[in-house]
């Protein structure tokens, strides 16, 4: 027996088990029971390129089996309001996925994502504007969360002609919403591991009212000592934003600015065809292209069908981890962002000149 212990010895001497070995599967999530039973998403395609980059989601979903099944309904920018059967969906289901909706200008219906907001109370938008690798952009080390204040402020929607040739437009803070959406932001921050919340403002001109958000920031930020806290003012932000954009980490908005500076981080960071982004509340959750701007396209682009999926198909992701479903996002954010890096399957905005379903394809060959 003495002989035996002493030959296993040796040939463990000689050929030593590696040290990882016992990681090579390791436990990435826990579920709980019943967390893998599919789940029920409301879809609207939206305006112009939304059903392109909507059916791209639901052909990559399919290919991956996400226990997820979307339930449909057509919604245009152009209506006078959200259907009702559209609003009772997403109550029921709790989360939305959306293609962008037209806004007219100048006149016309009201914005029906603002009132998709309003009416579900999803308070808090949430853009993260971040190099994507083999995207040759100006400026590197860029990884920006804008959380934007989402059902007041210009938003508000409260303007009247008050004589002929003069219109009154409110601007509508109050101190429930700011608390909340930095409250929010600081929850992010330290649920992420992030280092720096920045609150943007113009609390020099405008002293009431965004010296009220200021004022719940730098309440909600005593509670979190851990995390740094500053301010910057709105027009000085967007200055800094192109100058030296990987100064910022979480920056936390009333509703405008913080609608500008997101497009502005996204241009910076690679285009707003590759930045998700949802909106969230207390009970639900719209999941969609994160920057604003082209999120609709063009009648070309539509015609053509090259419109950019990546953003949307990013978002899914944000949506799978939302509803619990880890594994399933990381498998889809690892695989767009290894067509993005290889290079051979873009679409325009990004130096290429693919389809839509061209890049739905390469999308799902790196899947398998």
């Amino acid at each position: 027996m003495a002989r035996r212990s002493v030959s296993i010895f040796n040939r463990l001497l000689a050929n030593p088990p590696s040290p990882f070995t016992s990681l090579s599967r390791s436990i990435t999530y826990m579920p709980r029971p019943g967390d893998g039973a599919p789940r029920t998403v409301t879809l609207i395609p939206g305006d112009g390129i939304g059903p392109l980059v909507t059916g791209a989601v639901e052909q990559v979903m399919e290919a991956m089996h996400a226990p997820v099944h979307f339930e449909r309904y057509e919604v245009l920018g152009n209506m006078r309001k959200v259907p009702e059967e559209v609003i009772e969906s997403v109550k029921r289901n709790k989360v939305c996925l959306k293609g962008g909706l037209a806004t007219p200008v100048g006149g016309g219906v009201s914005s029906l994502n603002m009132q998709l907001r309003k009416e579900l109370d999803i308070f808090a938008s949430l853009v993260n504007c971040i190099n994507v690798p083999g995207l040759v952009t100006r400026h590197e080390n860029v990884d920006i969360v804008v959380i934007r204040e989402n059902t007041e402020g210009e938003y508000s929607g409260l303007e009247h002609e008050v004589v002929p040739g003069v219109v009154e437009s409110l601007k509508v803070i109050t101190k429930f919403c700011s608390e909340r959406i930095a409250r929010y932001a600081f929850e992010y921050a330290y649920l992420n591991n992030r280092k720096k919340v920045t609150a943007v403002h113009k609390a020099n001109i405008m002293k009431l009212a965004d010296g009220l958000f200021l004022e719940s920031c730098r309440d909600v930020a005593k509670h979190y000592s851990g995390i740094t806290y500053n301010e910057i003012i709105v027009d000085n932000c967007c200055m800094q934003l192109v100058a030296k954009p990987e100064q910022f980490d979480v920056m936390v908005t009333p509703n405008l600015y913080g609608n500008l500076i997101a497009n502005t981080a996204a241009g910076i960071a690679g285009g707003t065809g590759v930045m998700p982004g949802g909106n969230v509340g207390a009970e639900h959750a719209i999941f969609e292209q994160g920057a604003s701007a082209g999120n609709v396209g063009n009648d070309k682009m539509v015609e053509q069908k090259k419109a950019n999926p990546v953003a949307l198909l990013l978002s899914s992701a944000m949506m799978l981890r939302h509803l619990r479903f880890p594994t399933f996002a990381d498998r889809l954010e690892t695989a767009v962002k290894q067509v993005i890096k290889e290079g051979k399957y873009r679409t325009k905005d990004l130096g290429g000149d693919c389809t839509t379903q061209e890049v739905v394809d390469a999308v799902i060959a790196a899947l398998e």
